[in-house]
């Protein structure tokens, strides 16, 4: 198995850097994985920005030589992971652009007669680990859940992926947020997880 990560959190002595680095460490010791790419939005100065013009046109997105590099990790990849904050209820906007221009049509899926277009990422998962200073379930009570159905109904569903995990950690700037468990937990799931 190949494994993607997509870590998108502007601090490296954060506790979400620490999060991407047990990720990384539990799948250096997973014998499925036999291969691991890590990109970091920020460290690589990712543009989020969408730009369409009379030169550069949404339907072409798919072709555009600028993100080529991404297309291709996202196609090598079997296993996409996901690192990042949850803030006002939603990923950073970083990591938004990166879906808005990457999983395009005619990439990520492909419009056909009917009600729904054909996913063109089908066999690939996706995990999400997040974070976010409110409590635990403060997305399922205060904002219906608009978070886990963005990401996997909205957005992975329709590109034809359908194993999606999330783990959603609350309370992380409590000093009784239980960081250490919860770091325990995601570095114990990448070491032993299977496709």
């Amino acid at each position: 198995m190949k494994a993607l990560v997509i870590y998108t959190y502007p601090n490296h002595t954060s506790l979400n850097y620490a999060f991407l680095q047990k990720v990384i460490k539990g799948c250096q010791e997973n014998l499925n994985i036999k291969e691991l790419q890590v990109l970091d939005l920020y460290k690589e100065n990712f543009n989020p920005v969408l730009v369409f013009n009379e030169y550069k046109r949404r339907r072409d997105m798919h072709v555009d030589s600028s993100i080529q590099k991404y297309r291709e990790q996202i196609t090598w990849a079997d296993k996409i992971i996901f690192v990042y904050p949850i803030w006002w209820g939603r990923p950073p906007a970083m990591l938004i652009g990166y879906i808005d221009q990457l999983f395009a049509s005619n990439f990520a899926y492909r419009d056909k007669k009917g009600l729904f277009p054909e996913g063109l990422l089908k066999g690939k998962s996706v995990v999400c680990v997040s974070t976010m200073k409110g409590p635990t379930h403060y997305p399922l009570i205060w904002l219906n859940n608009s978070h886990k159905i963005l990401m996997k109904k909205a957005l992975f569903s329709f590109v034809g992926i359908k194993k999606v995990k999330f783990f959603e950690f609350g309370n992380m700037e409590s000093p009784t947020g239980n960081q250490e468990k919860k770091l325990e937990k995601v570095y114990q799931y990448f070491k032993r997880v299977g496709y």
